[in-house]
């Protein structure tokens, strides 16, 4: 069991399997792209499958698989097909921005991996497009219900982006109404790949919660698990939910019990922290397994309290690109 330096147990793991990405988010990169990890940088399908292996060892028992956009990887479902076989592991979840999920979801559902989160900021197609800078519309909005319809779990994630797509987050709401999805709104976060910083935000969770309240105000609000970042709410009537995650004010930060490792092997303690080790080039040595396990300890019991206290100790990471950090 992996207990941090604040006794909190730490059994979810965010594992990036690559940082590239086919769209092209305002809020996450510049319109010309970053500069993308060169292949022998990134981890081999069978290192992440070991790694995984070692990590659920000591008690991780929830993958959730991330990117930049995990399916870019055409041997992504490899390795999806040995952590459904592995012991210990209870939970693989994947999120995705579903432009390319589509020819895989039959082996997914066989494979029992029916939690799917959907980065989608926007319903309105010229909205999507502007943020997304792609024509990827149609394929997407195909795959989610098609997702919705054959049984995943599917959680939308919207982005609250100040004059961009505010407008669409009541709309976004009506898909509650008629299918069971949930959609979470979350603040912006400044990981941007140096497109722009700020210093605060014009929509916390509390500004969207107060928004959504004047249309429906009888939402009710649903028990959550201890460690969840989202706070849940039902609409009378709806067949789905919504949710709110203040990712940028952080009011979760006292039970959280994620650690992440990026594509490249840097090691995340908090998505505020700066990396505190790379673990790819130990997984690569001899005697790589009692080696990565004793980092991996060592980087637990050094966690920060809250990202405030991260973000206070590192000021460099607001220039990166959340699809190089993991999501």
């Amino acid at each position: 069991m992996l207990i941090d330096n604040h006794n909190r147990k730490i059994n979810y793991l965010r594992l990036a399997v690559t940082d590239r990405c086919n769209l092209r988010c305002n809020y996450c990169m510049p319109s010309e792209g970053i500069d993308f990890s060169q292949n022998e940088k990134l981890f081999t399908i069978g290192e992440l499958s070991k790694l995984s292996e070692i990590i659920v060892s000591q008690g991780i028992d929830k993958i959730r698989i991330t990117g930049g956009e995990p399916f870019f990887r055409k041997d992504l479902m490899v390795l999806l097909r040995k952590l459904s076989k592995m012991e210990g592991l209870e939970e693989i979840s994947v999120t995705t921005n579903a432009t390319l999920i589509g020819p895989h979801i039959d082996e997914l559902k066989a494979l029992g991996i029916t939690n799917i989160n959907v980065s989608l900021d926007a319903i309105n197609r010229d909205t999507f497009e502007k943020i997304t800078r792609q024509d990827q519309y149609d394929t997407v909005h195909n795959n989610i219900l098609r997702l919705i319809t054959e049984g995943f779990k599917v959680r939308i994630n919207f982005i609250a982006l100040d004059g961009q797509n505010t407008e669409d987050i009541l709309p976004m709401l009506n898909l509650t109404k008629h299918y069971d999805v949930s959609v979470r709104y979350l603040e912006e976060m400044p990981f941007n790949g140096g497109s722009r910083k700020f210093e605060s935000i014009a929509w916390d969770y509390k500004r969207i919660l107060a928004y959504i309240k004047e249309a429906y105000p009888n939402y009710e609000k649903l028990p959550s698990e201890e460690t969840s970042t989202s706070i849940n709410y039902k609409i009378p009537g709806f067949k789905g939910t919504f949710g709110v995650i203040p990712s940028f004010s952080r009011t979760f930060c006292g039970s959280c019990n994620r650690l992440r490792i990026t594509a490249t092997g840097d090691v995340i303690t908090c998505l505020y922290a700066q990396p505190c080790m790379n673990i790819r080039d130990i997984l690569r040595s001899d005697n790589s397994e009692e080696e990565v396990k004793k980092q991996i300890l060592k980087a637990v019991g050094n966690r920060s309290k809250t990202g405030f206290e991260a973000q206070q100790e590192y000021k460099g990471i607001f220039a990166k690109s959340m699809t190089s950090i993991g999501g």
